[in-house]
């Protein structure tokens, strides 16, 4: 089904990877719409709890394969520019937009280099964990580029103007602790699939609703108005209040709380 990424599912976790290990996974346009459809298709997967996004081989992605675009063609690069007049969102920043709308948990798990459309993707998982010796870069300056695959969406959620405008204007590469720092990963780990899995794992005690609920909420108000976001404090609050899956968690999280109290007093 997929030939530029695989797809699997263990237990309730899907695992994306993108598979050109050859190639440093850099994005081709084939790569890049598989990414879309695998996306598009677990939002449909009611059996899939969280999503962890890595890559095959040596590194997480490397970028956009502007070699092979640019070597295929007259016809091949119209076909690669046409979506920046697009007066909506494109296929490029869909890539990496798309995440934030699955309603699961979505976990980046970098190794490697993680430059450009690599980083840009990894931005839209909710969280990313990246191993000790990852290499991160908003590259996109070195080609004469701007990151244009949501980059300026996802990269205000994370840092201050003028740490993105240096990032940005330098195309420097940093190191996963300098990128800890500032904010632009969650957390460092030696072994950042095996850290995915125990997150993927205490997220699945929570209520799914709840998860969902919780996502939506802070992906709409992040950025939004003050007024805006309380609105979606109730909108969200109404969707879940009171529904099967929260009577569950109540009732879970009492018999918890008395089991406790009974340890103690004993």
């Amino acid at each position: 089904m997929w030939k530029h990424i695989q797809l699997d599912a263990i237990e309730s976790v899907a695992v994306v990877r993108l598979n050109r290990p050859d190639k440093h996974n850099s994005v081709s346009t084939e790569m890049l719409l598989e990414l879309i459809r695998c996306a598009e298709y677990l939002k449909t997967n009611l059996e899939i709890r969280a999503v962890i996004i890595t890559g095959n081989g040596p590194s997480f992605c490397s970028g956009m394969d502007l070699k092979s675009i640019l070597s295929g063609g007259k016809w091949a690069k119209l076909r690669a520019f046409i979506p920046l007049w697009k007066p909506t969102e494109n296929r490029y920043q869909r890539v990496s937009m798309i995440w934030r709308t699955l309603s699961v948990p979505v976990i980046a798990a970098i190794h490697g280099n993680c430059f450009g459309a690599g980083l840009q993707i990894s931005l839209g998982a909710d969280v990313r964990i990246s191993s000790p010796d990852a290499q991160l870069s908003i590259m996109e300056s070195n080609w004469g580029l701007v990151p244009d695959m949501g980059g300026s969406v996802l990269l205000r959620e994370l840092l201050p103007k003028d740490v993105a405008m240096e990032l940005t204007f330098s195309g420097r590469t940093i190191s996963a602790s300098d990128a800890k720092e500032l904010g632009l990963i969650t957390h460092i780990a030696e072994d950042p699939m095996s850290a995915a899995y125990a997150l993927c794992a205490e997220f699945e005690k929570q209520s799914p609703d709840a998860i969902a609920a919780g996502k939506r909420l802070l992906v709409g108000a992040w950025s939004g108005t003050e007024r805006s976001a309380l609105s979606l404090e109730r909108l969200w609050q109404r969707r879940v209040i009171g529904k099967r899956n929260q009577t569950i968690a109540t009732m879970r999280r009492l018999k918890k709380s008395e089991q406790s109290y009974v340890s103690r007093t004993w």
